[in-house]
């Protein structure tokens, strides 16, 4: 009764308004698209909360037990259109768009929407700067004076930046700059096609506005969103979002190696595996739950119904967050605190979110409860509030009070929930859209943990051309014990698969390997098997695709691993390889075939076996760097692997934490240096700036001459060190201002507080105990070291050793302890970084304010 009456109010509110036309078109095309196996997702916006939506399969969200309202999207009282937004694969939301131009008239009648990119602050001035003939460098260097802030003018960027505001007082140059590009600010720059936008006219479209052709040749209509839809014409928005396409991939990865088929749609949405991943923060990858941020709301929130997901999705947002919101919710969710309900007849309405107003449908429902406002009309409310219009506010506050007289509720207890709605109306989310966002978290979450290597491995695919990502999942599949294989010839794809629960790395990674090469290598394995050789391979494809260039990528990258030769070895016969693969196919060509291939009943040329040479293979460090060369990153292994053990010992932080570093902080890191930039100051004092890499990437560490001169012996490229120092953000983002620098071995010495060495009474004697005394003394030094013998079942106690006996903590140290006791028992202590205020005491705050 309740889903009729409901389908009943929706139909005739759609008729009222005569868009029947318009949701049979998006049913059409959406129904369309999923005949045609075409990823579409559940629904955007306040879409979503439509039944009727559902119903036609235009959404995959049921909006009745979530409390979803229609008239977010659509009611008599409310005069804007309505407008489905719909998610599609990426790489297939091409297809929709020719399948509606098709259906409803051709380019006639169906246009992309055209949008204009502006002259914002940085590049006008870039523009105005090259107009005015002035060197790159310096028009440069004042362009990235403008702080990275969304929507900022010059004028607000020279009031907030001393230096810019300096550069235009000192030079007259750079102040004609300014003043030029202030009044050419904002101005239209460029055409270009709307990411999402489509429009559909009954009539010819030119009867309507005028037409033009885009950058690729696409009929575009020459108003922008704006004015298009103040036409009268209906639009929509095709939007392609990425990880539809990764949950597609991942299911048919799931689908070939299981032969199971998953239906995603069909998932129980109270999974207890999906909830413990969430709940320990193991999102990376997870749609709208990856960021750091996000991770650490997951571990101190804990979700365990999809409310609380939904929720999760709505408040993780500025304001909410500098609100105070979020920590409420949390708290009230853990029973830290009880949940406030400045009503008893608004508890239904606020149950669900521990008495906090998180939804922009919640203000509706309240005011519809307390103050008799129709759904419409507190939709209008809503509106309002968000936007605080002063005298707009002002007339509903009295509208709003007048209905609350009317239900008895006192004017104090009226007037202060009418504020209290209005403060959170402006960070109120809509509900709908995060309901249907929090199904594909769900979704992607709920792969992760049930399919975590075909999770992965689409996600690599998805952004194989992102470098920095794919590092990031690949460590990822580590801290997960999945392996990720080097590319095979004979066993890669184009994209990254699973082989046994482990991932193959995809040929169309690897730099240099285009579509067509791909093409080539793949179509003549799946015609006639494996690869044997490098001359079988260079006779079988189309050399005119697979080149030389795309062979030594392919050979560095270890692809060739599998045919049993060494990397060196297939570059020394490349040349042969190539030769005999160029000849065949000339004989092919020209339709020869060999007297022993018709002998052997075979059309093709039999290969010449080759002279493999006997030489070495290339050193570890030239088979990572290649392997870094061709795919962006190390395969086998990494450069730093050997020093893993002795970075962590002393290092509070690494690259992978780079996103939650502050300005001003304090760290220690150990790393590769891999540049190194000799610089003088404008005293002429010698200084650097090197480039350290570690397990997760690059960073760029200033090195001012004071500490210069201390460490300069130990500047080598390729060196293994340790670095203290402090964050520094500016517009090429983040540095480290170093205030000390340390080989490994020195950093062992200086950072480590202690050893502990943890022994189990079954195993100790006499004699490993007088073995280790020995060892103590082998490697004496002046980091202390303590003993502790463990009585299994009865506690520990610590045990004395004399106070001379100190150690050197280095790998060989620790290797011997442990070979002495039979099993790893020593375990160390880093000291804490400097704070600033120690910093200052030994002298190293002077360089940070120097680079400040």
């Amino acid at each position: 009764k309740t889903y009729r009456e409901r389908l009943e109010m929706e139909i005739e509110v759609i008729k009222t308004m005569e868009f029947p036309g318009y949701f049979l078109i998006v049913a059409d095309f959406i129904n369309w698209a999923k005949d045609k196996k075409i990823p579409v997702g559940p629904g955007r916006g306040s879409g979503a909360g439509s039944l009727v939506a559902y119903c036609l399969r235009i959404t995959e969200i049921d909006p009745m037990p979530y409390g979803l309202i229609f008239e977010r999207f659509l009611n008599i009282e409310r005069k804007s259109l309505p407008d489905f937004d719909i998610d599609f694969c990426q790489e297939r939301r091409g297809e929709v768009f020719h399948y509606v131009q098709e259906k409803y008239g051709g380019s006639d009648h169906v246009a992309q929407i055209i949008t204009f990119g502006s002259m914002k602050a940085r590049a006008v001035i870039r523009d105005v700067g090259r107009a005015l003939d002035m060197p790159f460098g310096d028009v440069d260097r004042i362009a990235k004076l403008i702080p990275e802030q969304l929507k900022i003018t010059i004028k607000e960027a020279i009031e907030q930046e001393p230096r810019l505001r300096d550069a235009e007082k000192r030079d007259e140059k750079v102040a004609s700059l300014l003043s030029i590009a202030k009044v050419l600010e904002g101005l239209s720059r460029h055409m270009s096609t709307h990411a999402a936008g489509v429009v559909i006219s009954p009539e010819p479209m030119v009867e309507y506005l005028p037409l033009c052709k885009g950058p690729k040749g696409e009929i575009l209509t020459q108003y922008d969103m704006k004015y298009t839809e103040m036409t009268g014409l209906i639009k929509f928005d095709f939007l392609g979002l990425k990880t539809l396409t990764v949950i597609d991939r991942a299911i048919k990865l799931v689908e070939a190696d299981l032969g199971n088929p998953l239906n995603l749609d069909a998932i129980p949405l109270d999974d207890p595996k999906t909830y413990d991943l969430l709940c320990k923060g193991d999102a990376l990858g997870v749609f709208q739950l990856e960021s750091s941020g996000m991770r650490a709301l997951l571990t101190s929130m804990k979700p365990e119904v999809f409310s609380d997901l939904i929720a999760l999705v709505a408040l993780y947002r500025p304001g909410p967050m500098e609100s105070g919101m979020v920590g409420n919710f949390v708290d009230t969710k853990h029973g830290k605190k009880p949940a406030n309900y400045p009503l008893p007849q608004l508890k239904p309405v606020l149950e669900e979110t521990y008495g906090v107003i998180v939804y922009q449908e919640q203000v509706m429902k309240i005011a519809n409860i307390l103050a008799n406002y129709s759904l419409g009309d507190a939709d209008i409310l809503r509106r309002a509030m968000g936007k605080k219009i002063p005298e707009v506010m002002a007339n509903e506050k009295e509208k709003f009070m007048a209905g609350a007289e009317k239900n008895d509720i006192p004017k104090d207890k009226a007037e202060y929930i009418f504020d209290l709605v209005a403060k959170f109306a402006g960070y109120g989310f809509n509900k709908s859209h995060s309901a249907a966002y929090a199904l594909i978290a769900y979704q992607t979450a709920y792969l992760k943990a049930h399919y975590p290597a075909q999770f992965m491995a689409a996600l690599l695919s998805c952004d194989m051309n992102n470098t920095d990502k794919v590092v990031t999942y690949i460590n990822e599949c580590r801290d997960h014990e999945i392996e990720v294989l080097p590319p095979d010839i004979n066993e890669s794809y184009k994209d990254f698969t699973v082989v046994e629960d482990r991932i193959r790395f995809g040929l169309a990674a690897v730099k240099n390997v285009g579509e067509a090469a791909l093409d080539s290598i793949i179509e003549e394995r799946s015609t006639d098997g494996f690869y044997t050789s490098l001359e079988d391979f260079c006779c079988r494809v189309d050399l005119r695709r697979v080149n030389r260039r795309v062979l030594e990528s392919l050979i560095k990258a270890g692809a060739f691993d599998s045919l049993g030769l060494k990397r060196s070895q297939f570059f020394a016969i490349l040349d042969q390889a190539l030769e005999q693969g160029q000849a065949a196919q000339r004989d092919r060509l020209s339709g020869q075939i060999s007297l022993f291939a018709v002998m052997a009943g075979d059309d093709e040329q039999q290969h010449t076996k080759i002279d493999i040479p006997s030489i070495p293979e290339w050193t570890e460090q030239e088979k990572l760097s290649f392997e870094k060369e061709t795919v962006g990153f190390y395969l086998t292994g990494h450069p730093l692997d050997d020093y893993r053990e002795d970075i962590l010992t002393v290092t509070d932080t690494n690259l992978s934490e780079k996103k939650k570093w502050l300005e001003g902080q304090n760290l220690r890191m150990g790393g590769l240096i891999r540049d190194i930039k000799n610089r003088k100051t404008k005293k002429g004092d010698p200084m650097a700036v090197i480039t350290m890499e570690d397990i997760a990437g690059t960073v760029e560490v200033v090195i001012f001459p004071e500490l210069y001169a201390k460490c300069v012996s130990i500047l080598h490229n390729d060196a293994p060190i340790v670095i203290e120092g402090s964050v520094k953000k500016d517009e090429r983002g983040d540095n480290i201002i170093a205030n000390g620098v340390d080989t490994l071995e020195a950093a062992r010495d200086k950072y480590t507080a202690g050893a502990r060495i943890k022994l189990h009474s079954d195993r100790v004697n006499r004699q490993n105990l007088e073995a280790l005394k020995k060892v103590f003394y082998r490697y004496h030094g002046s980091c202390p070291v303590s003993l502790t013998l463990h009585f299994a079942g009865r506690g520990e106690v610590d045990l004395e050793i004399p106070q001379d006996i100190r150690i050197k903590p280095c790998r060989d140290f620790t290797a011997e302890v442990n070979r002495t006791m039979g099993e790893p028992v020593i375990t160390y202590e880093k000291k804490p970084v400097e704070s600033q205020q120690q910093q200052k005491r030994n002298g190293a705050w002077k360089q940070r304010q120097a680079a400040a």
